[in-house]
């Protein structure tokens, strides 16, 4: 009889037991919470990354895939939440680079049981940005999973042709600082416009070709819109084609506020098929 990690706790007895240790992450250090089942393994990981600036931090999809038999590693960048250092786009590309690495060095992949060939990423809004930008120039990266990932191409090329669309952004990102440093509204909009199409995430179609892709929109977003930030890379990936593509646009706002179930089975149901357990 199978267990459904969504609902029911794994069975008892199983040795080493689950944990939760931090880890520190990089030359920083970042900050991480490790989420390792219990068993011997060796377990695959999945590294989550979370948006811009991290108020959702995807702790209950980490829980889910802990309880499916896969630890998960969620993370802080540096400069947001007492993590040292400046914030900046440039760096959570680097320090979503660091947690692979990080899951995969020697030492921890003893320590915590994991299995350093067995390393996906998900990441939502900043983070699928992150995780697509990631994987895209990792090809050891075994699977990608994108949840209503913004697409700092799109938003570039909006904010150069729209001095209105520009300062939106500017007071958008000035409004979310609290928990960052060393940044402001107009150094995040300038790196993003200096950055152009090397971010748009249509253009990293070719390098994710062969590997495991699971897209997902949300349709009554006003952060990410559908029709901006996932319909033209659903079309990009499908032309190129990026052959093990799946796609779901679900009827929800940014924080898949009522659609938290559905968006967990449908990350387990992706990585069961593409990086199981066992």
């Amino acid at each position: 009889m199978s267990v459904d990690p969504l609902v029911t706790d794994p069975p008892g007895g199983l040795v080493p037991p689950a944990s939760t240790p931090s880890l520190a992450i990089g030359g920083v250090p970042l900050l991480g919470v490790l989420h390792v089942p219990a068993g011997p393994g060796p377990h695959p990981v999945v590294v989550l990354a979370h948006g811009f600036p991290g108020n959702e931090r995807n702790f209950d999809l980490a829980q889910a895939l802990r309880r499916a038999g896969y630890a998960a590693l969620v993370f802080h960048y540096r400069g947001s939440w007492g993590v040292g250092g400046s914030y900046s786009w440039a760096n959570v590309l680097e320090d979503t680079a660091a947690a692979v690495a990080a899951v995969r060095e020697p030492g921890t992949a003893a320590a915590h049981r994991l299995d350093p060939g067995r390393v996906a990423l998900a990441g939502h809004s900043l983070g699928g940005f992150a995780a697509l930008m990631t994987a895209a120039a990792d090809p050891s990266i075994a699977a990608v999973a994108s949840i209503a990932a913004f697409d700092f191409g799109v938003a570039a090329a909006a904010c150069r042709t729209s001095a209105g669309a520009r300062a939106a952004y500017v007071e958008a990102f000035d409004g979310e600082l609290l928990p960052l440093r060393g940044t402001s509204g107009e150094a995040l909009v300038a790196e993003m416009e200096a950055a152009g199409e090397r971010w748009s995430l249509a253009g990293l179609a070719r390098h994710l070709a062969d590997r495991p892709v699971l897209l997902i929109g949300t349709g009554r977003d006003d952060v990410t819109p559908a029709p901006a930030h996932y319909e033209p890379v659903l079309a990009a990936y499908r032309a190129q084609p990026v052959e093990r593509l799946e796609h779901h646009l679900f009827p929800t706002d940014h924080a898949l506020s009522d659609h938290r179930v559905a968006l967990t089975r449908a990350v387990l149901a992706f990585l069961g098929r593409h990086v199981p357990v066992g």
